[in-house]
């Protein structure tokens, strides 16, 4: 894969950056609508898609960084982006260009203070994993192999000025309305910037690694506070296969079970016995080893999650709840999906849609044993998506609702259900985790 010698960094090259970008998506728009005159609307309108999310990509992989990592946030929102964004953004989950080795070396010396053979026997400059925010470098030390993240530089300090760039297209696309929106943005801001804090992110790893060693069929790696640095990790090199490569060949369905069983646990465990949860679930977070455990990986997005967020947004997905209107519209107003200064309008119109939508997400929570292999109930959730992402009358409405933890709260089930349906996991045991 070619590599990159360099990253802008300051806040005009990276404004140049997408202005450039812009442009280019300007002229796939002028291509489309000569297409519209030769081809079918569908085919015009494919192709424009191809276009754009191709160009788009290749201008955020040169940034890296939070504007990377927004299209890597975007590639789990299958059921809104059209497939050739999905497809193309997708990559930035664990396929990027990487860093030149001269500029990897640079790098480490600036952020640890020596050279990397310093420190290790042996290090390769040439990264086996580049992604939005850092990549990783394999290294050697009396003998023992080490995974060694470096993160990109400029990243940490272009995150503000990165989210402002983004902003405005942010507001157009969900609607965003009102003076309490920056919120929201606060909340990415916030997250992001703890992501590129690695002294965090050792005491999150060790402090999950804790927590959640006896959970069955999971695995993690050692962290090393010694060798690592505000900008660098090191951790135990951990071999396996990422998640989306073992699915597209894994016919076991007894091990597709075990590992969907593990994941499932993981992460119910986490939300519901430690208040915190590994907000990132990505396939290129998790590895399967040949022993046929799940390893887990980087922890620099965990989610706190309030109590007084904690109890109503669990208690609207029971089915009584659902069932029962007026304890249904104390919920919503308790989380915020309905505002005060709503109009009557609105009152019925989002009530309507979180009720439909809650009705179809909870399911799983409705049962003992739940099916996630079973491709109705995602089509379902993905018309759905796309019927309300294509709906004039949600455009002309306030976008603005619903508490600022819906943000990496929900995120974190549309990645666990994607997740769990690319393993093709049957018969999980939903409240399994009790019993560990």
């Amino acid at each position: 894969m070619k590599t990159i010698d360099s990253i802008p960094i300051s806040k005009i090259s990276r404004a140049s950056k997408l202005v450039s970008t812009g442009a280019k998506v300007g002229v796939n728009y002028l291509k489309y609508y000569g297409d519209k005159m030769v081809k079918s609307e569908a085919e015009a309108k494919e192709r424009l898609n191809q276009n754009n999310a191709e160009d788009i990509y290749d201008s955020l992989k040169t940034l890296k960084g939070s504007a990377l990592k927004v299209a890597q946030m975007l590639s789990m929102e299958k059921s809104i982006l059209p497939q050739a964004y999905v497809e193309k953004f997708s990559l930035s989950q664990f396929s990027v260009p990487p860093l030149s080795p001269p500029l990897v070396i640079k790098t480490f010396k600036k952020y640890f203070g020596k050279h990397p053979e310093d420190l290790f026997d042996t290090f390769n400059a040439t990264s086996v994993n580049a992604a939005s925010i850092g990549q990783v470098h394999i290294a050697e030390k009396n003998g023992k192999k080490f995974a060694v993240k470096i993160q990109y530089p400029g990243v940490a300090e272009s995150i503000a000025s990165d989210l402002a760039l983004v902003k405005p297209i942010a507001i157009k696309m969900f609607n965003i309305k009102g003076k309490d929106s920056d919120k929201y943005f606060k909340e990415v801001e916030n997250k992001l910037t703890e992501e590129t804090n690695y002294i965090l992110e050792i005491e999150q790893s060790k402090a999950v690694v804790d927590a959640c060693q006896h959970i069955p069929n999971l695995k993690f790696p050692k962290y090393y506070s010694d060798l690592s640095s505000e900008r660098i990790i090191t951790m135990d090199y951990m071999k396996g296969e990422h998640l989306s490569e073992f699915v597209m060949h894994n016919t076991d369905e007894v091990l597709a079970n075990q590992l969907g069983q593990a994941l499932w646990d993981f992460y119910m465990f986490q939300i519901h016995n430690l208040r915190k949860v590994h907000a990132d679930p990505h396939p290129g977070n998790f590895l399967i080893s040949k022993e046929g455990d799940l390893i887990a990986l980087d922890f620099g997005c965990m989610k706190t999650i309030p109590e007084d967020f904690y109890i109503p947004y669990f208690e609207l997905a029971e089915k009584e709840c659902i069932d029962n209107p007026k304890l249904f519209t104390e919920k919503l107003y308790e989380l915020e999906i309905l505002r005060p200064d709503d109009s009557a309008e609105e009152l019925k119109f989002f009530s309507a849609m979180f009720h439909e939508l809650l009705s179809l997400f909870t399911k799983p929570f409705h049962v003992e044993e739940f099916d996630f292999s079973n491709p109705d109930f995602f089509n379902q959730i993905s018309e759905m998506g796309q019927r309300y992402s294509k709906s004039t009358e949600l455009r002309n409405m306030n976008g603005n609702r619903g508490s600022k933890h819906f943000i990496y709260i929900n995120r974190t089930f549309f990645g666990l259900y994607n997740l769990m349906f690319d393993l093709k996991s049957k018969n999980v045991k939903i409240n399994n985790f009790k019993n560990l």
